[in-house]
């Protein structure tokens, strides 16, 4: 399978230090399936923090995600268990969150994620209801490389 990533800088070697340790399924390297979404992120990254948008482009041999590698989680949709995640990943107010997933998929929370787990925290929304309103409104998917083990399987192509 084909996976790309949007960027505002070229660069050769994967380094997962790197990465915010604050994002939807935690530290790691995102990707998505979708070329128009890679585009649309490296865009809006080059304006944000300068640059020039980049796609990066990989391969993937993808069954490995239904084999006994790699510790792969997925969600489908916008699930309790999808925001929950995503809220302990995202929270700085709790002691840090880490998992052991070499790969998680999934879909991307909206951006108004911090907002609206602060009101979780606070107890306005149910889970439930979190999930409901962190769902994004536009077909979308990353995937997170979240272990030196996943990024090795990863071959750039362009």
């Amino acid at each position: 399978m084909k996976l790309y990533h949007g960027t505002n800088m070229d660069f050769r070697e994967i380094d997962l230090t790197k990465s915010n340790k604050f994002k939807d399924f935690g530290q790691g390297f995102y990707l998505t399936d979708i070329h128009q979404q890679a585009v649309e992120l490296s865009q809006k990254r080059a304006i944000r923090d300068g640059g020039v948008p980049i796609v990066q482009e990989y391969e993937f041999d993808e069954s490995l995600l239904n084999g006994t590698t790699l510790k792969v989680l997925r969600f489908d949709s916008p699930t309790a268990e999808w925001a929950e995640f995503i809220y302990k990943n995202r929270s700085r107010r709790r002691p840090a969150f880490t998992h052991d997933y070499d790969i998680v998929i999934g879909p991307i929370a909206d951006d108004g994620v911090a907002y609206l787990l602060d009101r979780y925290e606070e107890g306005s929304f149910t889970i439930e209801e979190l999930a409901n309103e962190l769902k994004y409104k536009k077909l979308n998917s990353q995937y997170l490389f979240g272990t030196n083990r996943s990024v090795s399987l990863l071959k750039r192509i362009k």
